[in-house]
């Protein structure tokens, strides 16, 4: 009977949750900046890598929800939380790290892109060091031929949680502003030491994008 209590009020909580949640982000005034990017991306069917930050995930996970979207996360129990807030949007969800199963995972994050999905990684996750580019996103994008975007994410009143990136929970009804990038292409034939390099500058564009996008 304890059991069972224990699984109701789980899922009361999920769903109070999702509801909030949601909630939340319908109230935020989105300022989309260099939109165009991926406006033109849709277009032309090309499916395409996006990372943002771990701390500020929250906006491009809402903002991009529906769109046929592949999305990695860890497997921890904030992971837990994250997929299904994720399946709900109907996200296709990949679980796994840089920790623990980390090359699987990779491996059918690329499998999906090359499938025409589009991928959504936070690449200093799941545990940081904070806006310290992985190379899951780059490794992607070479393997699959698809581009990179990256987006700088504001909001203008936020709280800060006590987490490792400090993460970032906007208040309702705040103004908020996500910035794209260029698309990056990354050539299939680039060595290691060029594909370092690549995500030595895309980590170099993310952090001026997510300076820009706190001028609200």
């Amino acid at each position: 009977m304890k059991k069972v209590k224990q699984s109701i009020l789980r899922l009361l909580g999920n769903l109070l949750l999702k509801w909030a949640i949601n909630l939340l982000c319908k109230t935020l005034k989105v300022e989309k900046v260099n939109k165009e990017v991926i406006d033109k991306l849709k277009e032309q069917n090309q499916n395409y890598v996006l990372a943002f930050w771990h701390s500020t995930m929250l906006l491009p996970w809402y903002v991009h929800r529906n769109e046929n979207f592949a999305a990695l996360t860890s497997l921890s129990k904030d992971g837990d939380l994250l997929a299904r807030q994720l399946k709900s949007w109907n996200y296709k969800v990949v679980r796994g790290s840089s920790s623990k199963g980390g090359d699987v995972a990779l491996g059918i994050m690329i499998d999906l892109a090359k499938s025409k999905y589009s991928v959504a990684i936070t690449p200093d996750g799941p545990r940081g060091p904070v806006r310290k580019f992985k190379a899951g996103a780059v490794i992607t994008a070479k393997k699959s031929g698809i581009p990179v975007v990256l987006a700088g994410v504001g909001f203008q009143k936020k709280r800060k949680l006590k987490s490792w990136d400090s993460f970032e929970v906007p208040k309702f009804f705040s103004k908020a502003k996500i910035v794209y990038s260029e698309p990056i292409f990354v050539n299939s034939e680039l060595s290691y030491e060029e594909t370092s390099e690549i995500i030595k500058k895309c980590e170099q564009i993310l952090n001026e994008l997510q300076d820009s996008a706190l001028n609200l």
